[in-house]
């Protein structure tokens, strides 16, 4: 007699499960999804129309999560707005929304679709992770019901948040989390009342989850890694690239080499919004990524991560990151300086006037520190040390200090800043470092055409950020990028409707 199909799926997940725990590591998958947007319209669309939008690029998620499964991915993430898109004011998203609910109820809404409130994408959602074995990661939007007994209560008595869920292999939900610091866009959505700090189990390692703007700020993000002790961060993502530092592949991976965890990011592909860059980051640099800023297509990375990566031999030890700064006397430069400007941020720069030299530039409590050499300079490009150390942002601001080695959009000093994407100027070898008020800093480096540098730097135990050999192609930035979230504003929007 032949096993009955749930019979058949409970053994297939316990090997799996089995299979997950007898390795090391674990087979992981991201998918930057071209988001089928629907019309613009001020006006509400029919729940019907809604849904077939999203079963459109539901259509696209199900073959990149059979994919995925087919070459033995344990588990996907689908980016940030992957289902629904972006245009949207609060009224016009409401179709869209279903009432997800907290896990703890022990849901498999595949098998049990009408224990709850109609919920068809989650239906849909679980029903992708159970065919295909996977746990399955992705971006909806959640609603939930208030009343006038809650002062905080929106006018049209419901609260709407911007959602990650993720289902496990048999499709039960097993993790819902609200996104927190939203976006300044992100005016049809509400702020929860607290943050959250959503973590759960699997048979290989703890996750964690956030979204998007979420990973700039201490909580969620660094409440995770740092006393949570997740071993592996789930990241849906809709991020438009912002040069010289903020763009998707080099802050991701800058982000969980300093963190020194593992970062699944899966991000949105919108060439006219400058959205792509996915990736699988390690502590140790990229397992896999991808940027692509001409073609209009989706794109699989798949990559081999480790399942607690504390306990890798390769797992980078804590770094002091201010102890060689602090330690030696300033370089000569620093009186040669000028101001320029990072989007909003006033710099401290300094030009690199000859192919090899020490330089110091200081701004506020921050002292940058470069040593370097050019091994093919060329006479048309201009490369600058630069410090900033103070509030970023508009609506929401944050404290960050950045040191960098950065090369200007033209030789005119007055565009030093400016996004540029090129350079011909190759390092035979640099070392920054500096006097940074915390331990929370990303190293990245940047090379020419956005292209990362795996195993081309290293970071010292005193916070130098080095060239082993040195660059292998043309430098557009090394930077380190401090975060000192003791010093942010409080963002008076993250507790009101």
């Amino acid at each position: 007699m032949l096993p009955s199909q749930p019979l058949l799926h409970a053994a297939v997940f316990a090997l799996t499960a089995l299979q997950a725990l007898a390795s090391d590591t674990f087979i992981a998958a991201v998918y930057e999804h071209a988001v089928i947007l629907p019309d613009a319209t001020g006006e509400p669309v029919s729940p019907d129309d809604a849904l077939a939008l999203m079963n459109k690029n539901m259509d696209v998620l199900e073959g990149a999560i059979k994919e995925a499964a087919q070459q033995g991915a344990h588990i996907i993430v689908t980016p940030e707005d992957g289902i629904y898109g972006w245009r949207f004011t609060r009224e016009t998203i409401s179709p869209y929304l279903e009432d997800i609910p907290d896990p703890s109820v022990n849901w498999i809404p595949c098998t049990d679709p009408t224990r709850f409130a109609p919920a068809p994408v989650q239906e849909r959602l679980s029903c992708m992770a159970r065919s295909n074995s996977i746990y399955v990661v992705a971006n909806i939007g959640d609603k939930k019901p208030c009343n006038s007994s809650d002062p905080s209560c929106p006018g049209d008595g419901r609260y709407q948040y911007n959602t990650d869920v993720v289902f496990d292999p048999e499709g039960k939900l097993v993790a819902r989390y609200h996104k927190y610091n939203l976006f300044r866009r992100e005016t049809q959505f509400n702020y929860p009342k607290e943050p959250e700090t959503v973590t759960f189990e699997t048979p290989f390692g703890k996750f964690g989850i956030f979204t998007c703007f979420d990973i700039l700020f201490r909580e969620p993000a660094v409440v995770l890694v740092s006393e949570l002790q997740v071993d592996t961060v789930l990241f849906p993502t809709a991020w438009m690239n912002v040069l010289p530092f903020l763009t998707a592949i080099e802050f991701h991976s800058a982000w969980a080499m300093g963190m020194r965890v593992n970062l699944l990011s899966a991000n949105t592909h919108n060439i006219n919004l400058a959205m792509t860059g996915h990736g699988l980051f390690m502590p140790e640099g990229p397992a896999a990524y991808h940027y692509d800023s001409r073609t209009e297509g989706g794109r699989l990375l798949i990559a081999e991560l480790s399942t607690q990566p504390r306990l890798s031999p390769t797992y980078p030890p804590a770094v002091n990151w201010s102890l060689y700064a602090t330690s030696i006397k300033k370089f000569p430069g620093e009186n040669d300086t000028f101001l320029g400007t990072v989007r909003r941020d006033i710099f401290t720069f300094s030009e690199l006037r000859r192919k090899a030299g020490n330089y110091t530039v200081c701004q506020g409590d921050l002292c940058c520190h470069l040593t370097y050499r050019m091994s093919n300079k060329s006479k048309d490009e201009v490369y600058v040390l630069g410090a900033f150390d103070g509030l970023h942002g508009s609506l929401i601001k944050y404290h960050w200090q950045v040191c960098t080695l950065l090369k200007c959009k033209s030789t005119d000093l007055n565009t030093c800043g400016q996004p540029t994407e090129t350079a011909q100027t190759t390092f035979e070898m640099f070392s920054l470092s500096g006097t940074f008020g915390t331990n929370y800093v990303f190293p990245e480096v940047l090379y020419s055409g956005v292209e990362l540098a795996p195993g081309e730097f290293e970071v010292l135990l005193d916070g130098r950020l080095k060239s082993k050999h040195g660059t292998s192609k043309p430098l557009i930035t090394v930077t380190l990028f401090g975060r000192l979230y003791e010093k942010d504003l409080p963002h008076h929007l993250r507790t009101s409707p």
